[in-house]
C-alpha cells in the first residue's frame, strides 16, 4: 500500500526537513490534511502567524516540467485575475520545485500559501456557488485560449484515450471494484459509446483546451462572497465542457446534479458564449467522467476516498451507464 502508516510518517519527516527552506521555524506544527492523488500537509508556524499546504507528489506521476507548468499556469491566473487560488511559495533561492527521499525515491514537493475558507455547503448553497464556478470556469477558459504558453510547457493530455482508453492515466475501468460480468458488458457498451460519441464531437481550438480537470466541491473553498479555487494538479488539455464534469466528481448520481448544471451554465453564460452543441454535451462528459473515476478508485484502494466509495461506486457507474445508454438510443 502506498501510503501505509509507516511510510507516511517517513513522508512526514521527509516534509519537515523541507520547512526551513520556505522560512519555517523548526517548531512549526506538521500534520497530514489528506491522502489522495498526492499527500497534502499543513505547516503551523504560530510563531511567525503563517501557515503553508505542502504537496508532496505522488511517484512516478508528474515530470518536473510538468509540475513547474502547473505552477506557471497559476502565476498567470492570478496575475490577471482570473481566480483566487494560493500562490505557491518560492524557497528563498528562488525555487518553486523541492525534493526529498522518501527511503524508496525521491520525491516532489510544492508550498502554497493557506487558503482559508470551507466547502460549498450541500444542502443550503451549493447551487449558487456552482453559478459562481460557471463565471470561473468561463474566466479561465478564455485565458486558456488567450494565454501564450512559455517553452517547456507540458501537461497531461486528458482525450478518451488518456480518461478511460487504452492509455489511461489512471488504470481500467475493467478492474473496478466489484464489477459483475453483467456490469462489465455495460460498461463496454458505453465504453463504445462514448468513443464514438466524442470522436464525433471532436478536439477543435474552440472546445479543447487547457483547463483545471478538477473543479470539484473538495477544490472549492467559500469564505464569505469569495469562492476561491485550489488543487490545479490535475490540469490539463481537455475539452472545455469536461470542466463541468469534473465538477461534480462523486456525486453524478446524485438528484441535485440537474439543478448544478443549470446554475453553472447561468454562470458560464453571464460570462461568455456557450453554444448548444457544448452545453447537450455535458451528460456525455459527466458519463466518461464517472467511469474514469471508478477506474481511479480501483487503481488508488489505498486513499481515503477509494475506501469510503467501494464497491457501491461501481454499482452506481453500472446504473448510471444503464441509463444513459437508454437516454441516448
Amino acid at each position: 500500500m502506498l501510503y501505509g502508516e509507516d511510510f507516511l510518517a517517513r513522508l512526514g519527516k521527509g516534509v519537515r526537513k523541507l520547512g526551513p527552506v520556505w522560512g519555517l521555524s523548526h517548531e512549526a506544527d506538521l500534520r497530514l490534511l489528506t491522502i489522495s492523488e498526492n499527500a497534502t500537509f499543513l505547516f503551523d508556524d504560530r510563531s511567525q502567524a503563517r501557515k503553508l499546504i505542502v504537496r508532496v507528489h505522488r511517484p512516478d506521476y508528474h515530470t518536473q516540467d510538468e509540475i513547474l507548468s502547473e505552477l506557471a499556469w497559476i502565476d498567470a491566473l492570478r496575475r490577471d485575475g482570473v481566480v483566487e487560488t494560493p500562490k505557491p511559495v518560492a524557497a528563498a533561492d528562488g525555487s518553486l520545485l523541492q525534493s526529498f527521499s522518501d527511503g524508496m525515491s525521491q520525491r516532489y514537493a510544492v508550498a502554497f500559501d493557506h487558503m482559508s475558507g470551507r466547502e460549498p455547503d450541500a444542502e443550503a448553497d451549493r447551487a449558487a456557488w456552482y453559478e459562481t464556478l460557471g463565471e470561473i470556469n468561463a474566466r479561465l477558459h478564455q485565458h486558456s485560449r488567450a494565454w501564450s504558453r512559455p517553452q517547456r510547457f507540458t501537461r497531461k493530455i486528458w482525450d478518451f484515450d488518456r480518461i478511460i482508453g487504452d492509455g489511461a492515466h489512471w488504470g481500467d475501468w475493467r478492474q473496478a471494484l466489484g464489477l459483475t460480468a453483467q456490469g462489465r458488458a455495460v460498461l463496454e457498451r458505453a465504453h463504445t459509446l462514448l468513443q464514438s460519441q466524442t470522436k464525433a464531437y471532436g478536439y477543435g481550438a474552440d472546445r479543447f483546451g487547457l483547463v483545471h480537470c478538477d473543479m470539484r466541491a473538495a477544490n472549492l473553498l467559500v469564505e464569505g462572497d469569495r469562492l476561491g479555487v485550489i488543487d490545479f494538479d490535475d490540469c490539463g488539455l481537455s475539452w472545455f465542457a469536461y470542466d463541468f464534469a469534473a465538477a461534480i466528481s462523486f456525486i453524478e448520481h446524485e438528484p441535485s446534479v440537474p439543478e448544478l448544471m443549470a446554475a453553472w451554465l447561468e454562470g458560464y453564460r453571464r460570462t461568455a458564449p456557450l453554444a448548444a452543441e457544448h452545453a447537450a454535451a455535458l451528460p456525455m462528459f459527466i458519463m466518461l467522467r464517472r467511469m474514469q473515476l471508478t477506474a481511479w478508485i480501483a487503481s488508488h484502494a489505498e486513499t481515503p476516498t477509494a475506501q469510503a466509495m467501494g464497491t457501491a461506486y461501481t454499482d452506481g457507474t453500472v446504473a448510471l451507464a444503464e441509463r444513459y445508454l437508454t437516454q441516448q438510443s
